[in-house]
């Protein structure tokens, strides 16, 4: 199964946002979340399990929107009290929010656009993750490399994945490995 990263989310009831990455396991590379930012909402943690089927397009979920909204969000905010010191125009303290993700203990996002890491160094970025429908591991990495008017993208297998960690996969092959392996018509 195909789940893009940035494709538009339809529930039960109809259209409801689009995909804006997932949450995987880097120990046995499944994943486990698609990340949903649903329309007027903020992104929101979708199970793998809710999903019915998608199209290089399009997820389709197994949820009413009404659902999705009540799904784990993927960020929330902390508000902190900014006290300023005496120089500044305005002394009052000013309550400021900071966001932050909320990733499952264990587990790492990946969207689109994180970084890919070559043996010798970065050789793109994340266009989109193919992953096995029946025990929701990755089976191959798409990638977007080269730059604005040179694009393509390259499916690459998930065993030529060394390992992931901070919104970052590094691969197994050398620059020149991954430049030599066949493209794949990008899609806009």
């Amino acid at each position: 199964m195909d789940i893009p990263v940035s494709a538009q989310v339809e529930c039960v009831d109809g259209p409801c946002g689009h995909s804006a990455g997932m949450i995987v396991s880097p120990k046995n590379q499944q994943v486990t979340h698609v990340i949903v930012k649903p329309h007027g909402d903020s992104e929101r943690l979708v199970p793998v399990d809710k999903i019915a089927e998608a199209s290089p397009t399009t997820i389709y979920l197994r949820c009413l929107k009404d659902e999705l909204t009540h799904m784990d969000p993927f960020i929330e905010h902390e508000y902190v009290m900014i006290m300023p010191d005496a120089s500044m125009w305005v002394p009052e303290p000013q309550m400021i929010s900071m966001p932050h993700r909320c990733v499952p203990k264990g587990e790492l996002a990946i969207e689109r656009g994180s970084r890919v890491e070559a043996t010798d160094g970065q050789v793109g970025k994340v266009d989109e993750l193919l992953i096995d429908p029946h025990d929701e591991h990755i089976t191959y990495l798409v990638l977007r490399e080269g730059h604005l008017w040179g694009q393509k993208d390259v499916t690459i297998p998930a065993l030529q994945i060394d390992h992931i960690e901070d919104d970052t996969v590094f691969l197994k092959l050398d620059k020149h490995t991954v430049e030599s392996l066949p493209a794949v018509p990008v899609r806009k």
